[in-house]
């Protein structure tokens, strides 16, 4: 397993947002697209922010505090024709229990209970270098991050 962190909420060139999660030397990234309501609830909080009225994040949170589970960690496990998997792990008087996630909804979890994140060695195969990824951004968007990438990862 491969300890990642949240880097941030980036938009591609069609204004598509991508989760983009570090390698802890922060040399290396995986870029996940997401949607837009995953995006938003990731940005709250990555921010801090609280909003008025529970997110569904929030809400599942909650439920987690009043049932006295912990969420102990997120890995994103697989990636199959471009989608990838993740599982969030609970624990609870001792048991652990792994549920099926989209990496979206288990990152966005896993910042509001401050869990840790991981992939698999599988998944780091799909990491690109920091430099290269900031590198096409300045690039037209023909490059063979944005269309390969883009194609694969979401």
């Amino acid at each position: 397993m491969i300890p990642v962190r949240v880097k941030e909420i980036a938009f591609d060139a069609g204004m598509n947002p991508v989760l983009l999660l570090v390698d802890e030397e922060g040399s290396r990234v995986l870029p996940i697209w997401i949607g837009p309501f995953e995006a938003h609830a990731i940005a709250l909080a990555l921010e801090g922010t609280q909003p008025a009225r529970p997110l569904t994040h929030d809400l599942l949170k909650s439920v987690c505090d009043k049932l006295q589970a912990r969420v102990a960690s997120v890995i994103i496990c697989d990636v199959h024709e471009g989608t990838y998997f993740a599982e969030l792990h609970l624990e609870r008087n001792g048991a652990e229990a792994v549920l099926d996630a989209r990496p979206s909804d288990a990152v966005a979890l896993a910042l509001r209970t401050v869990a840790p994140i991981f992939i698999t060695d599988k998944v780091a195969n799909y990491t690109v270098a920091i430099e290269d990824l900031f590198r096409a951004e300045t690039e037209e968007p023909t490059t063979q991050l944005d269309s390969e990438s883009k194609k694969r990862l979401h």
